[in-house]
């Protein structure tokens, strides 16, 4: 007798809605994601389809409609409440395009609760493009499974960030200049990541923040590091130590 496939196929599209959903909720999906669903995927009334609001968790869905330019979606069931996301903010000094592409993707892939851009004295990259990062955001979470996506926050410039630091939430401040081993510092969540850009701190800057009570000084290793290599190696060092790849982390909401 042959085994009953499974369901929803493991080729299931996987998309974000902003806005909340519940079952027998008949959601609308229009613009870049309708024709990609309908043109590339080819989808037809009948085909399954996972949702997920970044509120509630992920849901199944069925398309309802297929019109030109829109799909009509029917939802029946939750799959999976939303995920619980370790307490760890990626602080981050904006680099060359292609370069902030991918730490805005592999942070999110690895599971950072919040994304701080960081303006330092020697940040070539002033003008962050909220939109196009937003939407890094949301292509990340679709493709690696996240049901909640990581907060957005605004630039800001390195004093003022220092200066309005929450106390009980440790800085690890990837220090070309040496550090101590991920095991040997007690930064727990919540706590923070803080990379430099592509010329990495100034010595006031360095002073600065030494100069917080907050700072740990964390060793990526003997090799100089380019600025994007750097953050996600200290994000997954964090998680293999502190996060959620050896169990359960602390739910933000």
């Amino acid at each position: 007798m042959p085994a009953t496939p499974a369901w929803p196929p493991a080729s299931t599209p996987r998309l974000f809605m902003d806005s909340p959903l519940a079952p027998m909720a008949t959601p609308v999906v229009e613009g870049a994601a309708a024709h990609y669903l309908l043109n590339v995927m080819r989808m037809k009334p009948g085909d399954p389809i996972l949702l997920f609001d970044n509120r509630s968790g992920e849901w199944l869905g069925t398309v309802a409609e297929a019109a030109k330019r829109a799909l009509t979606i029917r939802i029946e069931r939750q799959v999976r409440a939303i995920e619980a996301v370790p307490d760890l903010w990626l602080c981050f000094a904006p680099v060359k395009k292609a370069r902030l592409d991918w730490i805005i993707e592999k942070a999110t892939e690895l599971g950072v609760a919040r994304l701080q851009p960081v303006v330092t004295e020697r940040t070539i990259v002033e003008r962050v493009k909220r939109e196009r990062i937003a939407a890094q955001i949301v292509e990340a979470c679709e493709q690696c499974g996240r049901t909640a996506l990581p907060e957005l926050a605004d630039p800001v410039k390195l004093p003022a960030l220092l200066k309005h630091w929450p106390a009980d939430r440790a800085l690890l401040f990837a220090d070309e200049a040496g550090g101590v081993a991920i095991a040997d510092l007690d930064a727990p969540a919540p706590a923070a990541i803080l990379t430099g850009p592509e010329g990495g701190f100034t010595d006031r800057e360095r002073d600065a923040l030494l100069s917080t009570a907050a700072t740990r000084r964390l060793s990526l290793g003997p090799r100089t590091l380019r600025a994007e290599t750097a953050a996600i190696a200290a994000i997954s060092l964090w998680m293999a130590q502190y996060g959620d790849w050896n169990g359960a982390p602390e739910p933000l909401r």
